[in-house]
This record gives structure tokens, sequence and C-alpha cells, in this order.
């Protein structure tokens, strides 16, 4: 199968006028210019750029629980993100399944292992990748025998260390923190009195003593056993990102300020910020903005985060403003997540990669049209579907 006529991003540069040619899942040529006659799509208007790959989105959880003790099952929540992922242009998708932030909370233990290993016995029956990003916190101890265990299962596709201990890190401003436990996990004032109590110990024990990284470096060393990637989150100090990095992190997510953003690049780590913070221009949080760590050149991949359509509108509005050329900017959400995981044959439109693929009408807000994975159509709006028909028009004409 042929496409044709398409404008296509390719890693490097942007074909205005070409075509490529699809054999078994897998781009086998592309050129300038229009295709050879035969089994051939016509996308005229539509640009052409790699699936889309996602290392972080935390929907799925909010889909399971949208409001608190508000349940639905796992396979209806992920059925119905994975429509949503397909109709945005991704096609691998990393859920990331948080482990015991507290009992009440759908992060318990109990929690994560069902989501996970419900999500890996559906897996083979939805659009887009699904890849499993689990995400520990350093104070868990029971996290290295639980870890070992789905690793040995091959239910884990990148793990991520986090510390959510208030007065560092992402709640660095303890008034952030009892934000976030009012609006997002539901507690009253009667409720936050004892952790207030346990709050001010936790921070006089951050500030007076040596960091204690022996559970996160057993994380750490599980994880990389099984070459499996891992990734660090929320880091605030250059000192973190160097003591992570020596143990074996590669990625470091969400860096809270430039100064740890710098550090984990002069590392060589992949560095990851939130599409929603770059589209708008600034964290929700009031940390490190992503469109400033784009343009000091210390990011280089974007995640949904929380908002899966934010991947493919900002990269073309950091591509408009003249930030990064538009081949650099499709890369934050394509090449750059599939180098850092190593997916070696995704993330490109190039000759022997897998053919996933989005064909988007570009504007001031591009609409994607179609998505494919492999090859096949996992998503199409009307006007992708009248491209199928008269490829099945030509094929009949050729039979006749």
């Amino acid at each position: 199968m042929w496409i044709s006529d398409l404008r296509m991003v390719l890693p490097d540069r942007v074909i205005e006028r070409g075509a490529l040619r699809i054999i078994d899942g897998t781009i086998v040529t592309i050129i300038e210019g229009n295709a050879p006659e035969g089994s051939v799509i016509s996308a005229h208007g539509l640009t052409a750029i790699p699936g889309i790959i996602d290392l972080h989105g935390d929907m799925l959880e909010r889909d399971i629980e949208p409001r608190p003790r508000a349940r639905f099952p796992v396979e209806l929540a992920m059925h119905e993100l994975d429509k949503r992922l397909a109709a945005t242009g991704i096609t691998t998708a990393y859920a990331a399944v948080g482990f015991a932030w507290r009992k009440s909370d759908l992060r318990t233990q109990e929690g994560a292992i069902q989501i996970i290993e419900t999500l890996n016995q559906i897996k083979h029956t939805l659009l887009t990748d699904c890849k499993i990003h689990a995400r520990f916190e350093v104070n868990n101890p029971d996290t290295v025998p639980l870890l070992d265990s789905m690793l040995r299962r091959g239910l884990i596709d990148l793990v991520s260390i986090m510390d959510h201990t208030p007065g560092q890190g992402q709640y660095s401003d303890t008034e952030r923190y009892t934000q976030f436990l009012k609006e997002w996990l539901g507690f009253t004032e009667e409720q936050l009195a004892p952790i207030y109590a346990r709050m001010a110990e936790k921070i006089e024990i951050i500030q007076t003593q040596p960091r204690d990284w022996s559970l996160a470096k057993a994380i750490i060393d599980t994880a990389l056993a099984h070459d499996v990637v891992v990734a660090s989150h929320d880091d605030d100090t250059v000192e973190k990102v160097e003591t992570q990095h020596t143990m074996g992190v590669s990625i470091a997510e969400f860096p809270i300020n430039l100064e740890s953003a710098r550090a984990a690049q002069a590392r060589g780590m992949h560095i990851i910020m939130g599409a929603p913070n770059a589209f708008r221009g600034e964290s929700n949080t009031g940390n490190l903005s992503a469109l400033d760590g784009i343009g000091a050149g210390v990011v280089d991949i974007l995640a949904t985060d929380y908002y899966p359509a934010a991947m493919l509108h900002s990269a073309w509005k950091i591509a408009r403003s003249d930030v990064l050329d538009l081949p650099a900017a499709v890369r934050l959400i394509t090449a750059n997540p599939a180098d850092a995981v190593g997916l070696t044959t995704r993330g490109r439109l190039a000759v022997g990669c897998a053919a996933d693929i989005v064909l988007l009408e570009d504007g001031e807000t591009p609409r994607v049209r179609a998505t494919l994975r492999n090859g096949e159509v996992i998503y199409s709006d009307v006007h992708g579907t009248r491209l199928w028909q008269t490829l099945a028009d030509n094929v009949q004409m050729a039979v006749d």
C-alpha cells in the first residue's frame, strides 16, 4: 500500500510532497513526488508524522476513579481511554500506575496490582500499544519484592521512583501539598490536623538528617536487572539528580527547576516535561515551565501527564512559535521518547520502522484525520474514511 501526495515530517526535515509505502506493517519506501500506479491512497492536503509515544499518562487512574470512591471497572476505563488516545494520534502509551499513596486512595498496592494485571490481560484487545509505567514511592518498604515479582512475570515496561513527602520535591512548598490533599483527595480541615503534625516532623527529618537512598537503590537495581529503564520524578536539587543518575536512573521526569534539568542533561539523561505545561506555557503547580525548559535546550521529551490532546497541539504550538523547527518539535513526542526506552523501530517516518503514522490536517489547530498502528487503521474520522474508500475503489478497479 502506498500513501501518496503527502507532506511528511521526517526526523530531520520536511518533505513537502511525497509518498511512503507500507508492507506487512513496516515502512519500506519513502520518496519525494507521487507514488507509482497501483494500490494508492491519495492523502492530498494532509501531513504525516510518526505515531505519538507517551511515556507518562496519568489519565487511567482518574478514569477508573473520576470522583473519590466512585470506581469504574479497569477494563471499561481502559477501553474508553484507548479510543481517546488513538484519536489524538497516540500509538504507544505507557499507563502510569502508582503504588501506595494512602490506604483509601486508588494508589494502594492491591489496587495498583489489579490495574497492572488487568491491563496485561486486555492489552491484545486495545487499539494502541499499552505499556505499563509503574511508579513507586521510595519510602515503601514492600516495593522491592513486589516489583521483582511483577518484573519476572513481564508485567512492567518502565519504572519510576517518586517521593511525595512534603518539604521537598514537588511539595517543597507545603501549602501546595495541603491544597492537593483538599482539592484532589477530598481531605477536610479536621482530617488535615494530624497530617500537619506528621508533616512538620518529616520536614525536620529531611532538613536535619542525611537522606537514606538504600531503598531507592534497591528499586533501581531490581528494575535494571530485568533491563527495564528507570526514571526519577520531581527532582528539585542538583545533588538528587547526581545521586540518582549514579545509581542508574536515565530519565528525569518533571524536574522542579531549571538547575535540576540542566544537571540531568549534563549527565546524558532524557528530560520529560508535561505537554499540558508546554501548551499553557506554565506549570499548574508553579514549577518549571516546560516551554522555558525547551527554550533553554534542556527538555527533550513531552508526555501527556493528564491531557492526551496536548501532545500534538503543544508540538505544533512550539513549532509555530519558532522555539524549535517542526521536525525537532515532533521529535519531542515521537523519536525522543522512543530513544529513551529503546523502542528502536518506532517514533520515526523512516524505512524499516513500524508504520505507526498519524495523518493530520495542518492549521492553527491541527486535526487528526487518521491514525495507523503497524499499517492498520486504529482511528479514522469521516475525512480519513474517504481515503480508505479510495484505496478500496482502486483495488477493485485493478481486479476488474
